[in-house]
């Protein structure tokens, strides 16, 4: 053992941001909050204990395990953004409007309110998102306007381990999402600079291509165009992070090396590249800010300043260390980048291929051509199967085309779009839009051959749901393999390959889930003798995104017709092999029935949308939002966390 963690020395600070991404993900994942005294102070404690340099190697990491832990407790208390206590509507607010989020259908705006004007502290300011109606002229940033509207908490996970959106809006400091069905501006004012240009620019190039590739409107983007992009395998394109950060910052470092190589007076004392460097980092800032500054572009924005401190001091620009670096950084500026899908895929790809270039080191074709043909196909082949455990967790798909997709469309956005859509986007300030007319005419070419891939045969798969638990077994797998120096015995592969097996098997021995209900038990989910989602309601306006989840866990399209279960009288029986369930929409059948149900031993469990209560029953009443697999196992969504 000491053999071999003596032949890990090296490798050892690859394991930190790992080690601390679990003890954070364990502290989100919780149903319920921990009671941590002095978390602030044991999190300091911690913190100084990682430098003594005396601890052993198993210890160190356990105390980064717990520092993780205690350091997103820590985190979350310190954020403490406001919290509404029920939905309100026909509300007349006054704010400050800091940001537009434009999209392809509804634009929205986040505005800054008084927290004590939505209920939700006595103190200080709220964000809340809220959609305008086309009829409506967006307002400008800055704008202080009086809005009538209505606003909604953010809603927690539909079911277990899915997307929780209560979580990701406390952490991004959103308090409530809403409408407004009228405004009126108050007065103009000339606030949030960035932002203020980024809108400025938006309004300028007048181009949804401009607005995602330059300005980082992810919603910008057609929601149809987008779905044939991801079914391509590029759906990454539309997310800024290091491929646009690398095309941009060589632009950069190119036109400057020129212009100060043609200086003598510089490159006599320093060598060109040193103020190139410099300039082309100040760029990628300026471009960082421009963007809209999410997880991936801040990673690559880390990276890419690593990789020019490297180039300065000429060392190696591009290692497993700086990788891992940029990865605590990231993590120490916001815990919970770790579970956010952005970040997964970003750090996944960015480890697995600087792992292939610079520890594997694969063999090279000696002609040129082959060598860049080489290279293309093997980052596509590493960066897909270092994000396919991802992409099935968070999307539930996987494309299948996304290596022919890749090697098509990358060279072409590079090359071309890319170009002209910077270029145009600075022209357009100039009322000179040549430029992005060229590449937009580019794109729906381009588009066109992307139609023809995403509707090959088996384009894309609907995958199993994967876990929690399954999700570490193919973490565990990928660290085994990039992060373990084998001695003799390839023991990273031996690793790799029977986490990635344990992974495949617990997908496929998990017992499937057979009913869904919400928190609220608004909207509830049957599936049928045919495998298929049945619904209570064909819509749920605060549940929008329940179907798309449960139908994704289901093995599902999320396009599927919204099937509506039909109901006896007002009540939904559901019989099973193992268990007999009985859902309640309305209170008149509730009031009729439930003595009876409570009395009937065929029935196992009573779900209703109103809330009851029995001392009798209560064995069988279920509250709250949960699943119930198959084998009559029941899995609770928590709606107890500090964000809900």
């Amino acid at each position: 053992m000491n053999k071999w963690l003596d032949n890990q020395r090296q490798n050892l600070f690859l394991f930190v941001p790992f080690l601390m991404a679990f003890g954070a993900a364990v502290y989100f994942s919780m149903s319920y909050e921990p009671k941590l005294y002095l978390a602030p102070f044991i999190t300091i404690v911690l913190f100084a204990g990682l430098f003594i340099k005396r601890i052993p190697v198993i210890l160190r990491g356990v105390l980064l395990l717990i520092f993780g832990f205690y350091y997103a407790a820590t985190f979350t208390d310190f954020i403490n953004t406001p919290q509404i206590k029920h939905d309100s509507s026909n509300l007349y607010l006054t704010g400050t409007v800091n940001s537009i989020e434009y999209t392809s259908n509804k634009n929205k705006i986040i505005m800054s309110v008084k927290a004590y004007d939505i209920d939700a502290g006595d103190f200080g300011y709220a964000n809340i998102k809220l959609s305008v109606p086309n009829e409506l002229q967006t307002p400008d940033i800055g704008n202080t306007l009086k809005i009538n509207g209505g606003i909604y908490k953010p809603s927690p996970a539909s079911a277990p381990q899915s997307f929780d959106y209560a979580r990701w809006a406390y952490f991004n400091k959103l308090t409530a999402t809403g409408y407004v069905s009228d405004i009126t501006v108050l007065n103009h004012t000339r606030t949030n600079p960035i932002n203020r240009i980024r809108n400025d620019l938006h309004n300028k190039a007048n181009s949804f291509l401009s607005d995602t590739l330059i300005l980082g409107y992810k919603s910008a983007i057609p929601e149809k165009q987008q779905e044939v992009w991801t079914a391509t395998g590029v759906g990454h394109i539309w997310s800024i992070s290091g491929f646009h950060m690398t095309l941009i910052g060589g632009w950069l470092f190119a036109l400057f090396y020129l212009i100060f190589r043609s200086i003598p007076s510089i490159t006599k004392r320093i060598p060109a590249k040193i103020p190139a460097i410099i300039c082309s980092w100040a760029g990628l800032l300026c471009y960082l800010f421009l963007s809209g500054s999410d997880v991936a572009t801040t990673r690559a924005f880390l990276m890419t300043s690593l990789i020019f401190i490297a180039f300065i001091y000429s060392r190696t620009a591009i290692s497993m260390r700086n990788v891992a670096l940029a990865f605590c950084i990231i993590f120490l500026m916001n815990p919970h980048n770790v579970m956010q899908a952005g970040f997964q895929l970003s750090f996944s790809a960015v480890f697995g291929l600087t792992w292939m270039f610079t520890i594997v080191k694969p063999n090279m074709p000696q002609n040129k051509l082959l060598k860049v043909i080489y290279i293309a196909v093997l980052t596509s082949i590493i960066a897909t199967v270092f994000t396919a455990p991802f992409i099935i967790m968070h999307f539930g798909r996987f494309p299948i085309y996304s290596l022919l997709g890749n090697l098509i469309f990358l060279p072409i956005f590079s090359v071309m779009i890319m170009p002209l859509i910077f270029i145009g986007t600075i022209t357009s300030v100039f009322n000179f839009h040549l430029p992005i007319e060229i590449a937009t005419k580019i794109y729906d070419f381009t588009y066109e051959i992307a139609i023809w891939i995403s509707e090959l045969p088996f384009a894309t798969i609907n995958m199993p749901h994967i876990s929690s638990g399954t999700a570490v077994l193919f973490i565990l797998a990928l660290m085994s393999l990039i992060l373990i120096k084998p001695i003799k015995l390839k023991i990273n592969y031996i690793l790799f390959l029977a986490f990635t097996v344990a992974g495949i098997t617990n997908i496929y021995t998990q017992p499937r889930i057979v009913f869904f209900a919400t928190y609220d038990h608004e909207l509830v989910g049957f599936v049928n003798d045919n495998n298929k989602l049945e619904f209570n309601k064909s819509r749920a306006s605060n549940h929008y995104f329940a179907f798309d989840t449960w139908k994704k866990i289901n093995n599902e399209n999320a396009d599927s017709k919204n099937t509506r279960r039909k109901h006896d009288k007002g009540i939904y029986r559901y019989n099973t092999e193992n268990f007999n369930l009985v859902y309640i929409q309305k209170f008149v059948p509730l009031m009729n029935n439930i003595l009876e149900l409570c009395d009937d031993n065929n029935v196992d469990f009573i779900v209703s949308y109103f809330d009851i209560k029995s001392d009798s029953c209560s064995h069988k009443i279920l509250n709250g939002g949960f699943v119930i697999d198959k084998n009559k196992h029941i899995k609770y969504t928590p709606t107890k966390r500090r964000w809900h």
